[in-house]
């Protein structure tokens, strides 16, 4: 969602900052520095999985997700949360036309349903997934599958996955998606999401749904 049909606008690496510093890594130095290395690599993918693997300890990685959390709910309620330009009717206009919509999240259940709600999103999809839902998060294709299977789609060669981020690029090609676009809305370049092996690179959610419909002509 963040960056990809919402505008992020700096909010996950500023909620990190505040989460690696409530787990005890130095405001500066080479260990802070390899910290937002980390983050920016590993951008979409689920956060408590990203602390666990960049801390290595199981306390410490829950101290820093629910800082994290903490961090981000706050700093989005401060700077008020918006959807990218067109997303609402880019959703609006796949559903009208027959394409079920799904929409995944690096973020836990309860931050996810806080941004639906922020956004009056409750009932603007067909389905919401966190990494709690499915499994295991980006880059793993089980958020992608679990839709699949709830919305009862006939096979994974009919589904177009969206994101921002590389995460989502190696998510949607684990599942086997036919599109694996990259956006260029949010958190990696196209240079990036190419290298990755995005199918293709769009503007915006907006370029998305001509896309998915275009191909279905």
């Amino acid at each position: 969602m963040a960056g990809t049909t919402v505008a992020d606008d700096g909010l996950v690496e500023r909620a990190f900052e505040a989460a690696v510093t409530a787990a005890g890594i130095p405001a500066e130095g080479p260990e802070r520095e390899a910290a937002r290395a980390f983050v920016l690599d590993t951008m979409g993918q689920s956060k408590i999985w990203c602390f666990r693997t960049l801390l290595g300890d199981e306390e410490l990685a829950q101290t820093a997700n629910r800082a994290f959390e903490a961090a981000y709910t706050e700093l989005a309620e401060q700077a008020g949360v918006t959807p990218i330009p067109g997303a609402a009717e880019a959703i609006a206009e796949l559903r009208a036309a027959g394409v079920r919509v799904a929409l995944t999240t690096g973020f836990s259940r309860e931050t996810q349903d806080r941004l639906l709600r922020a956004l009056d999103w409750t009932e603007i999809a067909d389905l919401t997934l966190a990494p709690s839902d499915a499994g295991r998060g980006r880059p793993f294709p089980d958020m992608v599958l679990t839709a699949v299977l709830r919305l009862e789609i006939d096979a994974v060669d009919r589904v177009a996955v969206l994101g921002d981020t590389t995460s989502d690029i190696a998510t949607g090609l684990a599942a086997g998606a036919r599109i694996v676009a990259g956006t260029l809305t949010g958190a990696h370049g196209e240079e990036q999401l190419r290298a990755a092996g995005a199918t293709h690179v769009v503007p915006s959610v907006a370029d998305f749904a001509r896309l998915v419909l275009d191909q279905r002509a």
